[in-house]
């Protein structure tokens, strides 16, 4: 065939594929019912509640959601940990479900769920081991959301390992929010911030050297930050978090929940 045959055959196929574009739309692909997306980090520290749980060195992170369209959904999140901390294991695993969605047409968010944090390995030497049960129930509306976790039995096994009162009570609320200042003219920027409150019960009290070593039945903690999301779905943070209890992972350790700067680095798949 000559090369002229192949210029005339291009223009007869795209001519048709316009014909058929415009008697026929094609059909936009059906929402799925289950999705799954993966997460990834590497952070400067790895802090919960305001307090650093990798003696404050740095943390890789990942884990994974599955979703139903319904509202139901399951999840995985894992990191490294300091395993003075936690009587020898180094890793934390977390496993939650829930269902959530949205009232009506008003755009005020629910979510009702469990949380269950695992560290294999913190039962060595003789130790009770360590793991935390909570149910939690949450709300959100636009960039802004807010949850409650109660603990169900031991709070972080506090009284298992420390003896004394039991636990039973403690909670814990936190408020966030986001803010994408694409709004504002400045694409890829946005803002995040936190604010939480832990109340404290029996075992699970914390000492805190501010005030001598007394033990605290309650601290605050909170977050101001700002991050890029590249065009290639990498997102940078930068936070500072700060609390208002200065307390030691261990005797004689580092303090773990005074003011700093976490970067962090992570994509979403």
């Amino acid at each position: 065939m000559k090369k002229i045959n192949f210029v005339v055959a291009g223009l007869l196929a795209v001519s048709a594929s316009h014909l058929l574009a415009q008697t026929a739309a094609p059909e936009a692909a059906p929402t799925p019912d289950w999705t799954i997306t993966g997460n990834m980090a590497l952070s400067s520290d790895y802090r919960t509640r305001g307090i650093s749980q990798t003696d404050k060195m740095p943390a890789l992170s990942g884990g994974f959601d599955v979703a139903h369209s319904s509202g139901f959904y399951v999840g995985n999140w894992n990191s490294n940990v300091d395993s003075d901390y936690y009587t020898g294991a180094s890793l934390e695993l977390d496993f939650w479900t829930g269902f959530r969605g949205t009232l009506g047409d008003t755009g005020l968010g629910y979510d009702i769920g469990a949380f269950y944090y695992y560290y294999p390995g913190s039962a060595r030497n003789g130790n009770p081991g360590i793991d935390n049960k909570e149910i939690y129930v949450g709300t959100s509306y636009g960039p802004v959301s807010a949850r409650v976790y109660i603990p169900i039995g031991d709070f972080f096994s506090a009284q298992r390992n420390f003896g004394g009162k039991s636990a039973d009570g403690s909670f814990y609320v936190d408020v966030s929010g986001a803010y994408d200042l694409a709004n504002v003219g400045a694409p890829g920027f946005g803002l995040i911030g936190h604010f939480g409150y832990q109340k404290l019960k029996g075992a699970a009290k914390l000492s805190d050297e501010s005030s001598g070593g007394k033990y605290q039945s309650d601290y605050v903690d909170w977050k101001l930050g700002a991050n890029y999301t590249f065009s290639n779905g990498y997102v940078v943070t930068l936070a500072y978090i700060d609390t208002d209890i200065k307390i030691r992972a261990y005797e004689g350790g580092r303090m773990i929940s005074g003011a700093t700067g976490v970067l962090s680095l992570s994509k979403t798949f």
